[in-house]
Parts: structure tokens; C-alpha cells; sequence
């Protein structure tokens, strides 16, 4: 409102496309989970092939892009950004065919949601860009993000003892992420600290980028990569709208069964050994804000969701199956 914008709502969740639409937003802010959604839409109308070739014809690829973004609502976008949770860098790069230069940029509460992005110079897809001016950021000796700015917090109410487990001697606040830096100072997240787990080979694995994988594949709508303690790491998934539909027919099941296991081969060809998933396991409950497993921004509640299925993890295991359903 102090910018002279026009903001405008959604009536829902079920209109948000057609409400997108309506407004033609100049500038658009989501998290990744929508931009996959939409990019998911769009695949149920024309295959991710068939999109590729339209986009390579040089005399219709520019119109299709364009017929695309407008089904959308985003046609009129110069300004589209991704935050709140690591986006899929082959994600990025989709939109970018279509002529949407999405950038992917880093901030939290504690520091007035103002701390690296993306720009035109400094934008790669998998990064979350540079510092921003005013802020200094920096590794700890652990790998953890560190960052200090005139937006820090001053630390939380009536906590001290939270306040100082939140910064270092030298006033760097600890973000509880994980990264490094490019030597031309961008930065790539690789997970929260918290998030890490050791399976018994003994390594830790970062759930993120494994989970980021899965996602990216239009079958999936949510994944949640867990193992602590166990022989290997395994996934959780749950099934687009689409897919959850047709796993009712068994022929159908059948298909979705044999793509899954080719990605979880192709997955596992992209990790260090210590990090491959001994398999995927298809949800049957659906993962919701309501049932306490979605946070309001739609990312997963991982200590919710572990807690359901702890009592058969070791079941699953056990058997020689790849690909299980719940």
C-alpha cells in the first residue's frame, strides 16, 4: 500500500488459479509448493514433452509460452519470486523457458525478512543469491548461516536464554540453516540443521535436496525423506489429486507403481551411497494443515509426521519391496 499497489484476494483455494487470472498481477510472490502445483496444471493439459517441443519451434515457441503464462494468470508478471522453503532448480529453469524469470531469494522473521536475493547479475538457478546491502553473511565452523544487519532481531520476548543460544559472541545470528557460498558470494542452501540425520552408515543425510528431487516429478505432490538410526534412508511421499485417484484402479496402480520405481532409480543415481533411499513409501492419509502435518505455509511438520508412522517404519523395512503403499 505505501508502494501505490492494488493487493488483491483469493476466494479461495479451490478459485485461486481463476482469482490469479482475474487480478494479472505485475509482481508475484509464492512458495515452491504453489509454483509446482501450477507447473503440475499445466502438465495435466499437455505433457511435459509435448510442452518442450512447442517451446523449441521458433516461430510458435514464443506463443506458446505466452498462452501458458496467461492459463495462468501470470502473463503480465515482471516481478515473480519464490521463499519460504528451497525451490527445485530444474523448477526455476522451467518457468524461465516460458519467459518468467522467477528468482529465489532467502530471509526469516528474525531478520526483518530481509537478508539475500536474486538479481538479474546474480541469479543462479539452486541459489538464493548475494547479501543484500547492509547485511554480512558468513559460515560457522558447522556449515550454519550466519547473518548480522541493522534488521536483526533484538532477541525474544522475555526469553535471554533463547536470545543467547540465538547469536554468537560477535552478534551474528545463528539461522539454524545449512549452505555455502560461491566464490562470487552466492549463496546455495543445503538444509536445516535440525533436519540432518544419521542413518547406521554412519553419515548424515539432508532430507531437502533429496525431497526437492522427488517433488519436481509432476506424480508427486509432497515428500518427507526420514531414517534416523535405520539400515538406509526411505521417503514418504503422497500422490497428486490425480494420482491418488487412479490408484484405485488396479491396472492403473500397477503403472504408477513401475514409475515410481524408475524414480527412485533415477533419484538414487544422483547420490553419494550414504544417502540413496531404500525405498518409497506411498501415503494414504493426506498430509493437511488441519490434521497438524502442513505448517500454514504448506511445508511439512517432519516430527508430526514421524510420529505417525514410527510404529511401522520397522514393518516397511522389513519387507523387499521398493515401492510400498500405507
Amino acid at each position: 500500500m505505501a508502494g501505490n499497489v492494488r493487493v488483491f484476494f483469493s476466494e479461495s483455494l479451490d478459485t485461486f488459479v481463476e482469482d490469479l487470472k482475474r487480478a494479472r498481477p505485475n509482481s508475484f510472490i509464492s512458495v515452491p509448493r504453489l509454483w509446482l502445483k501450477f507447473q503440475h496444471g499445466v502438465f495435466a493439459r499437455i505433457s511435459a514433452a509435448q510442452l518442450d517441443a512447442a517451446l523449441a519451434d521458433p516461430e510458435k515457441g514464443r506463443v506458446v509460452a505466452k498462452q501458458v503464462l496467461a492459463s495462468l494468470g501470470l502473463d503480465a508478471v515482471v516481478s515473480a519470486g519464490s521463499g519460504s522453503a528451497p525451490i527445485a532448480a530444474e523448477l526455476i529453469e522451467w518457468y524461465r523457458k516460458l519467459g518468467l524469470d522467477l528468482m529465489e531469494g532467502y530471509a526469516m522473521t528474525e531478520d526483518f525478512a530481509y537478508s539475500h536475493g536474486s538479481l538479474p547479475q546474480f541469479s543462479k538457478p539452486g541459489y538464493v543469491g548475494r547479501a543484500l546491502p547492509g547485511v554480512q553473511s558468513r559460515l560457522s565452523p558447522e556449515g550454519e548461516i550466519l547473518v548480522k544487519s541493522p534488521g536483526c532481531m533484538v532477541g525474544y520476548y522475555k526469553r535471554p536464554d533463547l536470545t543467547a543460544e540465538a547469536f554468537t559472541d560477535d552478534g551474528f545470528f545463528r539461522t539454524g540453516d545449512c549452505g555455502y557460498f560461491e566464490p562470487n558470494g552466492m549463496l546455495k542452501l543445503t538444509g536445516r540443521i535440525k533436519e540432518l540425520f544419521k542413518t547406521t552408515k554412519g553419515k548424515y543425510v539432508a532430507p531437502v535436496p533429496i525431497e526437492s528431487r522427488l517433488n519436481n516429478h509432476p506424480m508427486i505432490e509432497l515428500s518427507m525423506v526420514c531414517g534416523n538410526g535405520l539400515s538406509a534412508a526411505s521417503a514418504l511421499i503422497q500422490l497428486s489429486e490425480q494420482h491418488q485417484v487412479m490408484r484405485q484402479d488396479p491396472v492403473l496402480r500397477e503403472q504408477i507403481e513401475l514409475e515410481l520405481a524408475r524414480l527412485l532409480e533415477d533419484v538414487n543415481a544422483t547420490l553419494n551411497d550414504h544417502e540413496q533411499l531404500r525405498m518409497l513409501v506411498v501415503m494414504n492419509e493426506p498430509w493437511t494443515i488441519d490434521n497438524g502435518c502442513l505448517t500454514a505455509t504448506m511445508k511439512i511438520k517432519r516430527n508430526a509426521i514421524e510420529a505417525r508412522v514410527q510404529q511401522r517404519l520397522l514393518s516397511w523395512y522389513a519387507q523387499p519391496d521398493q515401492v510400498l503403499w500405507a
